[in-house]
């Protein structure tokens, strides 16, 4: 059975980001993906961690354990102001290859409004270079979060379109999991010289 984490990048306790967050990570169960004991969620609005650099670091040992163990995660991040949120960016400060590399990651933006593209674009561009996170081609946007994934019939054209959007998405995401392992065992990530990204 793969191995996920979820990351809810918003830094507010009781998101709308940890919200998606737990359906997808529920998708993953009811996809037969994972299952309860190889799928977990990372709320940074709950749990947050401190900025970097801090040496008071036993909740980021905890994640970083959670994180290793991953075949693949799943980044959500709010937008706000056109940028990924301050909570996931200190979280990706802090991650490195030990955690992340070679493991493919399935990014998802929540918007309030129609918008969420851009910090899709902007950790795309950043936030993979030293830990080596692999970002799969699919990715998914979900305008209007707050009328979008709830509980019950679903009555909205967009949230229709959208739920199958996201079990498609997974199914491309399991797939990378089970091809990157080779990937992983493959490289030899000891190299001093190659320690950091260009």
């Amino acid at each position: 059975m793969l191995n996920y984490v979820v990351i809810s990048g918003s830094g507010r306790p009781q998101s709308e980001s940890a919200r998606v967050g737990e359906y997808l990570r529920q998708r993953l169960i009811d996809l037969q993906l994972s299952d309860d004991n190889h799928c977990s969620l990372i709320d940074l609005g709950t749990s947050p961690l401190p900025l970097w650099p801090e040496h008071n670091d036993a909740l980021w040992h905890e994640y970083a354990a959670r994180l290793q163990a991953a075949d693949a995660v799943i980044v959500i991040t709010p937008e706000w102001h056109g940028m990924a949120s301050p909570a996931l960016k200190n979280f990706f400060v802090l991650a490195s290859k030990a955690e992340l590399a070679h493991k493919p990651g399935l990014l998802v933006s929540v918007s309030s409004g129609v918008g969420g593209a851009y910090p899709l674009s902007e950790l795309r561009s950043s936030s993979f270079k030293n830990n080596r996170l692999c970002y799969i081609p699919e990715h998914i946007i979900v305008r209007q979060v707050n009328d979008m994934l709830h509980p019950g019939p679903v009555v909205d054209d967009s949230d229709l379109r959208l739920r199958p959007r996201i079990d498609y998405a997974l199914g491309v995401l399991s797939h990378y999991a089970t091809a990157l392992c080779a990937v992983r065992a493959a490289v030899d990530m000891s190299v001093p010289e190659f320690a950091n990204g260009m």
